[in-house]
C-alpha cells in the first residue's frame, strides 16, 4: 500500500505534564499512542467533546497550518502552539513531499473569508480570489464557497484536513464532495477528516477511527454510531419519533 505523505501520528506521553487538564483528560487523547493513517482517507468520528477535532487541530498545527485554518504557512509558529497537544505529537512522514495543503475549520471559515478579502484589497496580493470562484466568499453561500474551495483552490498532490465539512453542505453537496475527493485522491492527495456525517464517512476503503470513552478504536463503516442511528431512523422514523417525543398523557398537570 503506497503511502502518500503521512504514515502515522504518535503521542509522546513523556511530554505531558498534567493528564488532568484538557485536552489530556479526554479519554481518546489519554489512550493515544500511535495511530496509523490511511494513505488516502482517514476519518475521525465520535460524539461532541470526544477529542476528534482537538486531535485534528493539533495535527494541522504540527504540519504548519494555522490553528484557525487556511492554507499552509511555513515557520509561522516558532514552536509556540495554540494547542497544548501539538508539541507532544510526533508525525511520521513518508519520503513524499506534498505540493499543496489546506486546513478547513467550519467554525472559523468566516474569518478565513474575511482575510481573503483583505488580501484581495492589498496592492501586493490582489487576485487571490480567482482560486475561490473569482468573488468574495462572503458573497457566496457557505456551501458554494466550500465547493469552490474544493474545485478551484485545492489542486491535488497535497494533504488536506477538514473539520466537520458537512456544516456547510446539503446532503446532495456532500455527495458532490465525495466525487471531488475521489478525483483528488486519484491526484495523489491524502485526507484526514473529522465528521459527523454518515454520507461523508461512507467513502470506500477509508479507515474510520471512532473516538469514545474507551479511547480510539478503528471500526467499519456499518459499526459507527452515526450509521446505525441514521439507518434505524430512516427505516422506521415514525416509531423512533414516537418513542423520543411521546408524552405521558396520564400525567395530570392540574392535580
Amino acid at each position: 500500500m503506497t503511502r502518500h505523505f503521512l504514515h502515522s501520528i504518535s503521542l509522546d506521553h513523556g511530554k505531558v505534564e498534567n493528564w488532568d487538564v484538557h485536552p489530556f483528560s479526554v479519554p481518546a487523547i489519554q489512550s493515544l499512542e500511535t495511530l496509523k493513517l490511511h494513505p488516502k482517507v482517514t476519518f475521525f468520528v465520535g460524539e461532541n467533546g470526544s477529542g476528534k477535532s482537538t486531535l485534528l487541530e493539533a495535527i494541522a498545527e504540527k504540519l504548519g497550518f494555522r490553528f484557525s485554518g487556511g492554507s499552509r504557512v511555513e515557520s509561522v509558529f516558532k514552536h509556540e502552539y495554540a494547542s497544548p497537544l501539538t508539541p507532544a505529537l510526533t508525525i511520521a512522514r513518508t519520503g513524499n513531499r506534498p505540493m499543496d495543503g489546506f486546513f478547513l475549520r467550519a467554525e472559523s471559515f468566516y474569518n478565513w473569508a474575511t482575510e481573503l478579502d483583505e488580501l484581495e484589497a492589498s496592492p501586493h496580493c490582489g487576485g487571490v480570489l480567482m482560486s475561490y470562484g473569482g468573488k468574495s466568499l462572503h458573497a457566496q453561500s457557505h456551501g458554494e464557497s466550500f465547493l469552490n474551495l474544493l474545485t478551484q483552490r485545492i489542486d491535488g498532490h497535497g494533504i488536506y484536513l477538514f473539520d466537520e465539512p458537512e456544516a456547510a453542505l446539503s446532503p446532495q453537496r456532500q455527495l458532490s464532495m465525495l466525487v471531488r475527493m475521489h478525483d483528488l485522491v486519484d491526484e495523489f492527495s491524502q485526507f484526514i477528516i473529522a465528521t459527523h456525517s454518515p454520507l461523508i464517512m461512507s467513502y470506500p476503503d477509508a479507515w474510520i477511527y471512532q473516538f469514545g470513552p474507551e479511547g480510539i478504536q478503528r471500526v467499519d463503516y456499518e459499526e459507527t454510531e452515526h450509521y446505525q442511528i441514521t439507518r434505524g431512523f430512516m427505516r422506521d422514523h415514525k416509531s423512533m419519533l414516537k418513542r423520543l417525543l411521546r408524552r405521558e398523557d396520564e400525567l395530570d398537570f392540574e392535580g
